[in-house]
């Protein structure tokens, strides 16, 4: 068979398979597409009612984009200036109709958009979905299109983007295939542009063709959205001023004591594209030298994909009612990108530009001032309700942290809202919290770095300050070693890793342990001059340490140097052109294995089993740090020397 250029280009950009029968192709869905629709049709939620919600949704967007391009193209709107989106039952050949005279699609949307999922979490989608009836999911992954074949058999979308004489037809019943035509009728469509949708709604699912139902469902999911829905049955008479069921009125143009927590609840169910509680709610008019309206939320779980290099920020920019984007980056730092919502400005052109936002003053001063509104948000929940606040921070902290690191100005602001796994408790902390727990004779906030919790809190450089009851940050997020290596400090309090440089615990108090001085051993510095010897080429120095109780050596940095886990993590992803630094290798003068050696350092004949245990050391060192041994092979054989001598 020879395939058109065309269909071999469509191929290349979407991965879909078509065959050309005459006027109409017929394509493949993605394999990822098939196993959604699988799971959305006949196991995912039960509450079916969504799919009206997720349709109408789909409809208001189309009518808001056309809207913010006749800003600029007034003949797009002239033909048919209402916006409008009409729902029609035909309940004799069970058939639901949704209609709107919004931007429309060609054929290129049809394919992109109806028959592809371009996106990174659709393998997660599926993985969630199989295991839960999260309703949540729908909006999270984007796939709310497909929610029609929850009740329907058959979907048939008629379209005609504004602006352009073809309209297409794409058809399909939600198995493997569908399929994209050509039509001449252009009768099909009761205006020049827009969407028809038809569901050919099945057996056990006629409820949905019932007048009073679909009324009921938009009262419930869409009385917030601005385009007037109306909706009709065969049998009704033609009204001459039919009435709209939603309200068709922005909500955050309504005063905030006339609307309910679940017109809140709905309205960013709808603009969040989410199906959880919003955690919090945030809605104010700003007046001033600028007017805006904000009404943005907080969701209560975490957005699948929040870590996605590729994720845009989902707050909706408006002018004066107008829809103007939803990917103003310019608005919020990626630090908040979690919001949900809309921003409308009194003061934007309703014209304005892409590229005018970028630089744009007013723009500027909303980022500045929605910035300072919710860090102030989030420090009285922080006040007012802990346990809530540290659900929220479980779910959102890493990303508030990339504030610390990004944010020069807000630095501060965000290390007050900022919460820590610490050494002395299992609970949360603060900043302030932690100093004001402090040791008079404490100077420095203390952390420590690394991949969990579990594996830091057993670290060996920890010994001697939870000996001390010195407590430490307990640093497990990949974000942490970014923001502590440009914060020195918080409140006039050196902010120090504890893996770095000489330790001066001495200085603060003595070991819970010490019931007196102890003296230096002699014998060590000939132990300290053998394994410098030894280790020369992997250590920059060897010296005692009061940071360990138990343990007998662990590795530090050297004041100057990088934090090891942020060395560690640079290398990882290859942005780290020098090797890496030589480390310090501190030793437990306490420990009965140093004092065996120490002693053991007087006899010459004792210098090769000091030197291999002093190597097996230092690679223990390297393992308990979660790096491989530098010599696993020699490693090996030195360790069942060791271990063979030692049973002779």
């Amino acid at each position: 068979m020879i395939l058109c250029l065309d269909k071999l280009f469509l191929i290349i950009i979407s991965n879909l398979k078509e065959d050309c029968i005459m006027s109409t192709e017929n394509f493949e869905f993605q394999a990822e597409v098939g196993k959604i629709l699988n799971i959305v049709a006949n196991s995912l939620y039960s509450e079916k009612e969504i799919f009206i919600r997720e349709y109408i949704s789909n409809a208001s967007d189309a009518c808001d984009k056309l809207r913010y391009l006749a800003t600029t193209k007034e003949k797009l709107l002239q033909d048919d200036p209402e916006l409008k989106i009409n729902i029609e039952i035909d309940k004799k050949n069970n058939l639901i109709t949704i209609r709107d005279n919004g931007i429309g699609m060609n054929r290129n949307d049809l394919v992109n958009n109806l028959g592809t999922i371009a996106r990174s979490g659709t393998a997660q989608f599926i993985k969630e979905a199989s295991k839960t009836k999260d309703l949540s999911l729908i909006g999270q992954f984007g796939v709310g299109f497909y929610s029609a074949f929850m009740v329907a058999t058959d979907l048939e979308v008629i379209t005609r983007k504004a602006g352009e004489k073809k309209l297409w037809i794409w058809k399909s019943d939600g198995e493997s295939n569908f399929t994209i035509e050509e039509s001449e009728n252009l009768d099909q469509l009761a205006s020049n542009r827009g969407t028809k949708i038809i569901l050919s709604i099945n057996k056990d699912n006629k409820e949905y063709l019932e007048k009073i139902r679909i009324e009921e469902i938009i009262r419930k999911y869409s009385d917030h959205i601005s385009i007037p829905i109306f909706v009709k049955d065969s049998k009704d008479k033609i009204e001459e001023k039919p009435e709209a069921i939603n309200s068709a009125l922005a909500l955050w143009t309504r005063p905030k004591n006339k609307i309910t927590n679940e017109q809140y609840k709905e309205f960013y169910n709808h603009v969040g594209q989410m199906f959880d509680d919003p955690w919090l709610t945030s809605h104010y008019k700003a007046e001033g030298q600028i007017e805006y309206t904000v009404l943005n939320f907080i969701p209560s779980t975490k957005p699948f994909d929040l870590y996605d290099p590729a994720r845009e920020n989902r707050l909706k920019l408006y002018v004066k009612k107008v829809f103007i984007t939803d990917n103003c980056p310019e608005l919020i730092p990626p630090y908040l990108r979690f919001l949900r919502g809309v921003i409308d400005s009194e003061d934007l052109p309703l014209n304005i530009s892409r590229e005018m936002l970028q630089n744009n003053p007013v723009v500027k001063k909303i980022r500045n001032s929605l910035v300072r509104r919710t860090i102030g948000d989030l420090k009285k929940k922080l006040t007012n309700d802990r346990v809530s606040y540290e659900q929220f921070w479980s779910n959102f902290g890493p990303v508030i942290k990339e504030g610390i690191y990004e944010d020069f100005e807000k630095k501060d602001n965000l290390l007050e809202i900022a919460l820590f796994k610490n050494s002395n408790s299992t609970k949360l902390i603060t900043l302030e919290e932690y100093i004001d727990a402090m040791d008079k004779k404490q100077n420095d906030i203390y952390f420590i770095t690394g991949d969990s919790y579990d594996n830091i809190i057993n670290n060996p450089r920890l010994e001697g300050y939870k000996s001390r009851g010195i407590n430490v940050l307990i640093l497990d997020d990949a974000v942490d070693s970014f923001w502590t290596s440009s914060t020195p400090s918080f409140k006039e309090k050196n902010i120090k890793s504890i893996t770095k440089g000489v330790d001066d615990l001495d200085s603060i108090g003595k070991k819970k342990t010490d019931s007196k001085e102890k003296k230096e051993d002699k014998s060590l510095e000939s132990l300290i001059i053998l394994l410098k010897e030894k280790l020369k080429e992997k250590v920059k120095d060897v010296r005692t340490s009061s940071r360990l109780t138990e343990s007998p050596v662990c590795l530090v940095a050297d004041e100057s140097a990088m934090d090891p886990q942020l060395e560690k993590i640079l290398q990882q992803h290859n942005q780290l052109q020098q090797a890496a630094s030589l480390k310090i290798l501190e030793i437990n003068p306490d420990h009965k294995l140093i004092k065996k050696l120490a002693k053991m350092s007087k006899d010459k004949a004792s210098v090769g089993d000091i030197e291999n245990i002093g190597f097996l050391l230092y690679e223990q060192s390297m393992i308990l740090d979660g790096e491989k041994p530098s010599d696993p092979t020699n490693f090996s054989k030195k360790l069942i020397d060791t271990i063979s001598a030692s049973l002779n």
